[in-house]
């Protein structure tokens, strides 16, 4: 990337800049006001180098403060997170997750756990069964709301001038991951989010993301031939990311299909259900 590209990323961006940026193209959208806290959100980017730099005293704390500020099914709040600063822990987990460096270089690596354990030992105190954690809806609901409280934590991170990337590669192998982290039955780990200052040189570009014609429908859902215009004109937003990016070029319809194109493209998650099962999700 050109020091002329990068010094305009870190620049101040108007709204206008902010909404190309997110599409890869101006768009024809006019917010009614604006803030900081949209500027936050429009400005994420996955940060997958970083500085040495460590965490400073209540980062982690301000970020869990906000992941427990988000919605919660029925107030159960079915969720914990394990935070991890240790090199040697964060360098076995790196490799359980697909043997990702920037995990180990990331000063703070949170590991989002789906706990129903809490609920279940409060229900022991009481003498009750809490037979309806067994159901798929239960676990459903800890995914749910172990994704918002994390989506919350990541805003508040970058609030905070830090960046941050999720690894859903914490899923190649739950049962080590479990392990790793001393997890009892009935806690998954969901997904980890490596946290830390990013490294200025590594090109901190918004990844253009799909035309809202692709995604937002009104009074009723319809994937026609608009929808499909709309990915078409996406294709090659997202190969003139990856070429400034100097990443590998494909379709975004050539990445989605090969990633869901069978087991073979799921890194192992392909017997989740039957892992969850023996860390005690019975998915009924």
């Amino acid at each position: 990337m050109s020091a002329h590209r990068q010094i305009e990323l870190n620049a101040p961006r108007t709204p206008a800049q902010r909404l190309a940026d997110r599409y890869g193209t101006p768009v024809d959208i006019a917010p009614p006001a604006w803030n900081e806290t949209l500027d936050v959100l429009l400005a994420h980017h996955s940060v997958r180098r970083f500085r040495p730099d460590p965490i400073v005293p209540g980062v982690i704390e301000t970020a869990v403060a906000a992941a427990q500020s988000a919605p919660s099914s029925s107030n159960l709040q079915p969720w914990s997170v394990v935070a991890v600063e240790d090199p040697a822990r964060k360098a076995r987990l790196s490799l359980l997750a697909g043997d990702q460096a920037f995990i180990r270089e990331a000063p703070l690596f949170l590991v989002w756990l789906v706990d129903h354990q809490k609920l279940r030992a409060t229900a022991r105190l009481q003498g009750r069964d809490v037979h309806a954690l067994d159901y798929v809806e239960s676990f459903l609901l800890g995914g749910i709301d172990t994704a918002l409280a994390a989506q919350n934590a990541t805003v508040a991170v970058e609030a905070l001038g830090l960046g941050a990337t999720y690894v859903g590669g914490i899923r190649n192998k739950p049962a080590e991951v479990a392990a790793e982290l001393g997890l009892v039955p009935h806690v998954f780990a969901l997904f980890g989010m490596a946290v830390g200052h990013p490294d200025p040189d590594a090109g901190l570009e918004v990844k253009p993301r799909l035309p809202q014609a692709a995604v937002l429908f009104r009074e009723h859902y319809g994937w026609t031939g608009p929808q499909q215009q709309a990915v078409a004109a996406y294709n090659p937003r997202i190969r003139a990311f990856q070429r400034r990016q100097r990443l590998p070029e494909q379709d975004w319809s050539t990445q989605a299909v090969n990633r869901t194109a069978g087991p073979q493209s799921m890194a192992g998650r392909h017997v989740l259900k039957d892992v969850l099962q023996v860390l005690g999700f019975p998915l009924r």
